[in-house]
């Protein structure tokens, strides 16, 4: 089913690093904010490697990531999508970083996950000139990482904060 983006980009002029997902999940369309889904560890994963205490509240997420320097958005702006199933994903059209990237002195851009890895570098690498980075995704289906190791691996985002 063909679906729209309908959550806006978390940022400041101030952002040093920006995340991007593929897509927002069922859960999170349904809150209406990024990993909604409360079995997704990357409220968990991103309290822990900053020292701060894990937000719960829409408006706590929003000023943890700006408190913290981090910008969260996704790759993609609208597509044809079965569920929440990234490997779903087809007729992509995606959205336009000009906005953040002109605004914030992002250092650094990661990828929650292969799906929005591999979707950058497809859709968006080209026409931004900025290569990703790619992190563990935090998702519940990957149970393969446990919180301690996404801990471990998203710890590389911390010198880019400073």
């Amino acid at each position: 089913m063909r679906q729209i983006h309908t959550i806006e980009p978390v940022f400041d002029k101030n952002s040093r690093i920006l995340i991007l997902g593929s897509f927002p999940s069922v859960k999170s369309r349904e809150t209406r904010f990024f990993y909604g889904h409360p079995q997704n560890r990357f409220w968990k994963t991103l309290a822990a490697v900053t020292g701060g205490e894990c937000p719960v509240t829409v408006g706590e997420k929003k000023k943890f990531l700006l408190d913290n320097r981090i910008a969260v958005w996704d790759v993609i702006k609208s597509c044809d999508i079965e569920g929440s199933s990234d490997s779903s994903i087809k007729n992509v059209i995606a959205n336009d970083f000009d906005g953040i990237f002109k605004t914030a002195d992002i250092r650094a851009v990661y990828a929650n996950g292969t799906a929005s890895y591999n979707l950058y570098r497809k859709y968006c690498e080209k026409k931004t000139g900025r290569e990703i980075v790619k992190l563990p995704s935090t998702s519940p289906a990957n149970a393969g990482y446990s919180l301690e190791r996404l801990i471990a691996c998203w710890s590389v985002i911390k010198g880019e904060l400073i």
